[in-house]
């Protein structure tokens, strides 16, 4: 009886063992990472030399970094990680001279979402209409008006 118990407990663990690799392709699962300040291109485009310390945080937001020891630079960081990998990271600084903004420097910013739509629309419709467009149904009644 108790080899018989000894096969049954080590086929049941070689069962196991190959079942194993299977469970472990699932992994964990690792939740989507934004940190930091997510500042895109036209944010950027409104800053101005001569600004002050609120009138940046107006435009930019508040920064990540900011440190006792360097009053005049702030740091804005963004990072994006998916499933444990960074995927986009982003450095961006400005630099104060008696508390008015006197340059800033950093990493290319994406283009805001509201210019993301407007260039998808143009590119799926070819040009946005304009003030002047006379619309579809002015065409249509066009087509049927006397020409006297």
């Amino acid at each position: 009886m108790l080899p018989l118990a000894a096969a049954l407990a080590a086929g049941g663990c070689s069962t196991i063992n190959t079942y194993i690799p299977a469970i472990e392709q699932f992994g964990v699962f690792k939740i989507d990472i934004n940190q930091g300040n997510m500042l895109s291109q036209d944010m950027v485009d409104r800053l101005k030399v001569g600004q002050t310390r609120v009138q940046v945080r107006a435009v930019l937001g508040t920064p990540l970094v900011t440190s006792a020891f360097r009053d005049n630079r702030w740091d804005y960081v963004y990072l994006f990680a998916r499933q444990g990998v960074v995927r986009e990271q982003r450095r961006f600084a400005v630099f104060f001279v008696d508390d008015k903004l006197a340059r800033w420097e950093g990493d290319e910013m994406p283009p805001s979402a509201m210019e993301l739509n407007r260039l998808a629309a143009e590119r799926s419709i070819g040009q946005l209409p304009s003030a002047d467009d006379r619309g579809v149904l002015t065409w249509f009644v066009d087509l049927f008006r006397d020409p006297r």
